[in-house]
């Protein structure tokens, strides 16, 4: 009986081993070990299909100094079939960050944040069997970039000059096929006493003949007075950019080579 009982120890052993290799080899165990992540699955991407992919970059300093201007760049060019890429941070109290649909464009962007705390920065690129695929970076920040009050708020300048927009592309050298665009915007986050959410929701990227680039969706903890770069890829000539904040005011600009 006691070699029995062994037996049974060491077999249901065996078998946690087992299934805990199973979900490895899934890939759904969090590489970034946060608390919070199957409130994310759950709340982010309504407990769909997915699988931790190293193929879905996301490129952010390991410590930000400045919480409300967080660089990141997401790159999802490795994973073929992308028809959406939601990011998304763990621990701040604005999850969703921006969304990006990319069509004739490469499946890559970069912008800005502002990170309340600590957290997991994550993207979940969706491809046309509905199934996401995650990676992330933790960004380490002294914190309290969703609650303080933006630069524009102690301004009337922003008013003047509110989804103003400067813009660049570079045909040549190293950055070549790159495209920048900067819009002035506050951007504020509804967080701050007194202050209403007041922040763009759209930018749409379309080439001079109307085909379209990419689609962005933008959410509240992007950052003020936002940049956005993307490749365009192999196309050529000047790109135009249209988009509107929350409170229905539109921006429409051309981006010459």
């Amino acid at each position: 009986m006691k070699f029995q009982r062994t037996l049974s120890v060491s077999a249901f052993c065996a078998l946690l081993a087992a299934m805990s290799l199973a979900v490895a080899q899934t890939g759904r165990v969090d590489p970034l070990d946060s608390a919070r992540w199957g409130d994310m699955h759950h709340s982010v991407l309504a407990d769909a299909p997915f699988e931790f992919d190293d193929r879905v970059r996301v490129i952010a300093p390991t410590t930000a100094e400045n919480p409300m201007q967080v660089p990141v760049t997401v790159d999802a060019t490795a994973l073929p079939g992308v028809e959406e890429v939601l990011v998304f941070a763990d621990f701040n109290p604005i999850v969703r960050v921006l969304r990006f649909f990319p069509q004739e464009a490469p499946a890559q962007l970069g912008f800005r944040v502002k990170l309340q705390q600590s957290t997991p920065v994550r993207a979940a690129a969706r491809t046309a069997d509905g199934r996401w695929h995650v990676g992330g970076t933790w960004v380490n920040t002294v914190g309290g970039g969703c609650t303080a009050p933006s630069a524009a708020a102690a301004s009337t300048e922003w008013q003047r000059r509110l989804n103003e927009v400067s813009g660049r592309q570079w045909t040549e050298g190293p950055n070549a096929g790159r495209l920048r665009l900067r819009i002035v915007h506050p951007m504020d986050t509804g967080l701050v006493a007194g202050t209403p959410a007041f922040h763009l929701e759209e930018i749409n990227f379309t080439d001079a003949a109307g085909k379209r680039l990419m689609r962005v969706e933008t959410f509240e903890p992007v950052s003020e007075n936002p940049v956005f770069t993307l490749q365009r890829g192999a196309l050529a000539g000047p790109v135009d950019a249209r988009g509107r904040d929350n409170n229905g005011n539109a921006f429409d600009a051309r981006i010459a080579p």
